[in-house]
């Protein structure tokens, strides 16, 4: 338990000076621990190293600023704490394959990367685990009420990451966010819920819709993305459910997107289920 908590004050600790300056001596400072069981720690908790998870939430953030167009580029990259606007468009295009400047118009949404909760059920489960910070998704259904909710998993990212590599399989999460953030309309949002899972809020209450909408989007499982001049699979399977008017907690709320996505089995075919 003392792991848990240690990798619990870790993530509030980073997510409450993404637009500070830290170091990870700072981190393991305030968690009353050394640097090096920290690193331990966190890379069992979440399979990734801490310096990639601080640039990540940075990159997504930042994102999320330049959708709201109200700050300069250069503005955004010393918020985020980076040396320069030059390191900053480096290090933006690497993550979303396009440049800060063209991002506005090619994305409508950007929570690809959204924070990590610590679960003691869940620690050292895998990367991205299956808690993470639904709370922007929560508030924006609750003005959805009674409209269907389509949940995506990327089919055989294992194989993936296992046959090319993680850097790949991070290429296939990202083709797959931009096929359903193409899709998504102007009053529709996409978050990220898990390591290769989504959910469009669509704000559509007729089921064809919701079918035309998910079929829109698997239509394109045949084709690959191409990656260091390899052609790799690109498949997502999809479920849709409905939500009511009712209150729902947290916890309720991310059991129902997961049995979603976990029912949705059948490849190019949409599932409806019942709450």
């Amino acid at each position: 338990m003392t792991s848990f908590y240690i990798f619990a004050d870790a993530l509030d600790y980073i997510e409450n000076r993404l637009c500070e300056e830290m170091t990870q001596q700072d981190i393991a400072d305030a968690c009353c621990c050394s640097l090096s069981s920290l690193q331990k720690i966190w890379r069992y908790c979440s399979h990734t190293s801490i310096k990639e998870y601080i640039s990540k939430r940075r990159l997504a953030n930042s994102a999320k600023d330049i959708l709201r167009g109200d700050m300069t580029i250069t503005d955004i990259a010393f918020r985020y704490q980076y040396n320069s606007p030059e390191v900053f468009t480096r290090a933006f295009t690497r993550l979303w394959g396009v440049s800060p400047s063209a991002f506005r118009d090619k994305y409508r949404n950007a929570d690809i990367f959204p924070r990590l909760i610590a679960d003691e059920n869940n620690v050292g489960g895998n990367y991205m685990g299956r808690k993470v910070d639904l709370s922007e998704l929560y508030d924006f259904l609750r003005s959805k009420a009674d409209t269907y909710v389509l949940c995506f998993d990327v089919s055989h990212l294992t194989p993936i990451n296992r046959d090319y590599g993680h850097k790949a399989g991070d290429e296939v999460i990202l083709e797959a966010f931009r096929r359903i953030d193409e899709a998504a309309g102007d009053d529709m949002a996409v978050f990220r819920v898990g390591g290769d899972e989504f959910a469009m809020i669509t704000g559509l209450s007729d089921p064809a819709d919701v079918e035309k909408l998910a079929e829109s989007i698997i239509a394109r499982n045949d084709q690959p993305v191409i990656f260091e001049g390899k052609e790799i699979p690109v498949a997502l399977r999809t479920g849709a459910v409905k939500y009511n008017s009712r209150p729902y907690r947290y916890d309720e709320l991310f059991s129902r997107l997961r049995n979603t996505i976990c029912n949705a089995s059948e490849i190019g075919k949409v599932e409806f289920y019942n709450e």
